[in-house]
């Protein structure tokens, strides 16, 4: 079955899916094929902000079809190694919380009226 994720890093986002019995060390080599950053430069976070193993699948995170959905994805951490030979810190840059302006307000009305 698929487990759905979301993996995030400062305000970089990427959604991908994989099997419940994939590794960490396979994810990893899904990443690189977005980011061109080998899986030994990549450090994965589960929800927990701890440290997933190579060796270790992805259910054993509780990352499973049952606990993800596409609508609601399990949120991945990644940090990658600096210059310094040194991991980054984990960091999510949070998404925009702002109202919705004015002006699309009224649009928002407008059509919940027409479709009345």
């Amino acid at each position: 079955m698929d487990v759905f994720l979301m993996i995030r890093r400062k305000t970089l986002t990427i959604f991908t899916d994989a099997k419940n019995t994939t590794t960490v060390l396979e994810l990893k080599k899904i990443i690189e094929g977005f980011l061109k950053i080998p899986p030994q430069d990549q450090q994965l976070f589960n929800k927990d902000n701890t440290i997933m193993v190579d060796d270790r699948m992805l259910q054993d995170y509780g990352l499973t079809s049952t606990t993800t959905t596409a609508q609601n994805p399990a949120t991945v951490g990644l940090a990658v190694r600096d210059t310094a030979d040194a991991f980054e810190d984990l960091e999510y840059t949070p998404y925009s919380t702002a109202d919705l302006a004015d002006v699309m307000k009224s649009q928002e009305a407008n059509g919940q009226e027409q479709s009345s």
